[in-house]
């Protein structure tokens, strides 16, 4: 089955209840406790983003719409956040080797900043022709890059597993890790500080880690907030598991929106995105291109695919959402050339 072939706009109602308490909160998302200590830490090396109004998307809606743009911090994206807790948090128990990674670019980028910042060598596996913009980045900043395998990442990842075993170095895996959603969820918490009643909140959805930081910690604070889970057409291997409520594997994962290139879910987070998240969409590859465009154009706000995703899915039907407090997360803007000609041509 190809992704296109089981596009849901928006997908299903999960099947079972989904989380509504903190005492039932999964074990695999982040506790009150641990957000605060990222945020604390984090402050040290990071400005909170811009929580700015989208103009052009208010008009469309008659509600009041926020881009939350992660696109401020180093490297780009929102990634710097799980990364630096997680690294800085590991490196303060003992002495690390070096950390390796895999990742389609942003999370790789962010490993390699963490890096530089506590002095380590960082090994970074990439897809095949990964996208060139984010290879750069990682260049940039020192680390080795090893390309391996297709942009599911399956290959990328256990080559990366195994480099650390034979290499004694920190294997930081952004999808399993326990820390990196802590990070994540400090986007919500900046969030809650200038809106605290957000109505509804649009996430991009790759790997569930900001997903799972984000729902958590804003239901955690204004439990009634709607989490919408946005994924590519062509990667909806978290969408349909989150849907059916068991592992859902797809053949392919073709995507412009390459940080939202997922094809194997790991159980665990669909566990616990079936708890947290209230809707899943799924974005087309057009939709996605006239998202780039339209925050290009009417916003002023550079942003690759997985980064439009959240406005892709809020123009879907924005007049559901009149009257409402609207945020909708801008994660990326490391957008290579050729996917801003065709979005603006």
């Amino acid at each position: 089955m190809s992704g296109r072939e089981c596009v849901i706009k928006p997908v299903g109602e999960p099947k079972r209840p989904r989380w509504s308490d903190a005492e039932e909160m999964p074990s695999i998302v982040p506790s009150a406790t641990e957000v605060q200590e990222a945020r604390e830490l984090l402050r040290k090396y990071l400005r909170p983003t811009r929580l700015v109004r989208a103009e052009s998307l208010e008009r469309r809606s008659e509600g009041q719409v926020r881009l939350k743009i992660e696109s401020d911090l180093p490297t780009g994206s929102f990634k710097p956040r799980g990364a630096l807790f997680a690294l800085l948090t590991n490196a303060e128990r003992g002495a690390l080797a070096g950390v390796v990674a895999a990742s389609t670019g942003n999370h790789g980028a962010a490993v390699a900043y963490a890096a530089h910042i506590v002095d380590l060598a960082a090994t970074i596996f990439l897809p095949e022709n990964p996208n060139p913009v984010k290879r750069a980045r990682i260049l940039g900043l020192g680390a080795k890059i090893v390309e391996r395998g297709a942009a599911d990442q399956l290959a990328a990842i256990e080559a990366a597993r195994m480099f650390g075993r034979e290499h004694g170095h920190f294997f930081l895996d952004d999808s399993s890790d326990s820390q990196i959603p802590a990070g994540a969820a400090t986007i919500a918490s900046e969030i809650l500080d200038e809106m605290p009643r957000p109505d509804a909140i649009f996430v991009p959805m790759g790997d569930t880690a900001l997903i799972r930081g984000v729902a958590a910690e804003a239901k955690r604070h204004h439990p009634t907030v709607r989490i919408v889970g946005v994924q590519a057409e062509q990667a909806p291997a978290y969408a349909r598991s989150w849907q059916e409520g068991r592992v859902i594997v797809t053949e392919t994962c073709d995507t412009i929106a390459d940080g939202l290139a997922t094809r194997h879910p790991l159980e665990a987070n669909v566990h616990a995105i079936r708890q947290l998240v209230d809707e899943v969409r799924l974005v087309s590859e057009h939709e996605l291109l006239d998202a780039i465009r339209l925050l290009l154009m009417d916003e002023h706000v550079v942003a690759e695919a997985a980064g439009a995703a959240s406005t892709a899915a809020f123009l879907q039907n924005p007049s559901a959402y009149a009257g409402q407090n609207v945020v909708l997360l801008m994660t990326g803007a490391n957008v290579p050339l050729e996917v801003i000609r065709r979005a603006v041509i």
